[in-house]
């Protein structure tokens, strides 16, 4: 499909610089199939759902993973994008033309690491320098790898550090947070288990890639960057047993989503998972693991809002996001929520 269908004008104020405080307070758009909209507050999901439905949420949890050094008197930034060992991670480099195989770059608080290897999207493998884990030295010399579309609007602070990261981030890996669980709050958490909501929960180290605008013309020539997930033998049957017994698994975040469609068969039957995923999803595409997504609102032309108009239909789509950029919704990671039931 042409990637300019996907496209839609967005006013800069509709762009959220900060979260709302609680974070379960964001407004959250219920939209159907078809017909008129629901106004709700994210605190209303309990009211939302039915009892047996499932909550799935990704427990990544985003590592500061932006880093700014010299090799030499050239200025070097890198956003760590996918891990491949204990020392050596994949990144996408800013003046990267400026790098030569075994060149050192120093970053602050003494940490360094080698440029071993460019790969074909301009992307280079780091090698760390040291015998610490990497994580430790990312604690030191890095900072939160905020979306641009903030970052270029305002310096990243110490409030980013809790806001940026979900009440379930757990395991470290992630280079960009799974925003539609930003929402949650233990007050809502308790409300849904009164409600009889279930939740289960998954793994997918968001890459950078989730930042990298689609420059080709057509759907079809653009290349995905593939993420790490797991999903657990004991997950995956909890949720088959929940479809099973009429429950709908509803995925909190287009990363939730992916790695539950990477791992479910033909048959509609969720398998454990422990890989590389670089699934694309776009109109066309029929959905098998999940009923239903909650997500934040996407950037014009990009692959999520690819992914929600192939679980809603793109018409629909252009016609919610264009009644929430009327009605004054936030967009983006610190925006606010929808709710997509595409079976009503």
């Amino acid at each position: 499909m042409r990637v300019d269908l996907f496209d839609f004008a967005l006013p800069p104020e509709n762009i959220a610089l900060r979260p709302v405080s609680p974070r379960d307070s964001a407004r959250m758009l219920l939209a159907g199939p078809t017909g008129d909209f629901g106004e709700h507050q994210v605190r209303d999901l309990p009211q939302l759902l039915r009892a047996g439905d499932v909550l799935v949420f990704n427990d990544t949890r985003v590592i500061p993973a932006q880093l700014e050094g010299q090799r030499g008197e050239a200025r070097i930034g890198a956003t760590l994008h996918k891990r491949i060992d204990l020392r050596r991670w994949q990144a996408f480099v800013r003046n990267g033309k400026r790098l030569r195989e075994g060149d050192v770059i120093a970053f602050p608080a003494e940490v360094a690491a080698t440029a071993e290897a460019r790969h074909e999207d301009g992307s280079w493998t780091l090698a760390f320098h040291g015998d610490e884990p990497v994580e430790v030295l990312l604690e030191r010399a890095g900072r939160m790898p905020l979306p641009p579309y903030i970052a270029g609007k305002r310096p990243t602070d110490e409030a980013d550090k809790r806001d940026y990261q979900t009440m379930f981030a757990q395991k470290d890996g992630a280079v960009a947070a799974p925003t539609a669980a930003l929402h949650f709050t233990p007050e809502l958490i308790a409300g849904l288990e009164a409600a009889g909501i279930a939740r289960e929960f998954l793994t997918l180290h968001v890459g950078a890639g989730t930042f990298l605008p689609v420059k080709a013309d057509d759907t079809t020539d653009h290349q995905m960057h593939a993420e790490w997930g797991t999903i657990s033998p004991e997950a995956a049957e909890r949720l088959n047993a929940a479809r099973r017994a009429g429950g709908r698994v509803i995925a909190v975040g287009t990363t939730s989503l992916r790695l539950l469609e990477s791992a479910c068969g033909e048959d509609g039957v969720i398998r454990p998972f422990s890989g590389d995923t670089s699934i694309f999803i776009t109109p066309g595409y029929r959905f098998r693991a999940i009923d239903g997504l909650m997500t934040n609102f996407h950037l014009p032309k990009s692959t999520l809002f690819m992914l929600v108009s192939a679980l809603m239909g793109l018409d629909r789509m252009q016609a919610v996001y264009a009644h929430a950029i009327a009605t004054g919704y936030r967009f983006y990671s610190y925006g606010d929520s929808s709710l997509l039931l595409p079976q009503g």
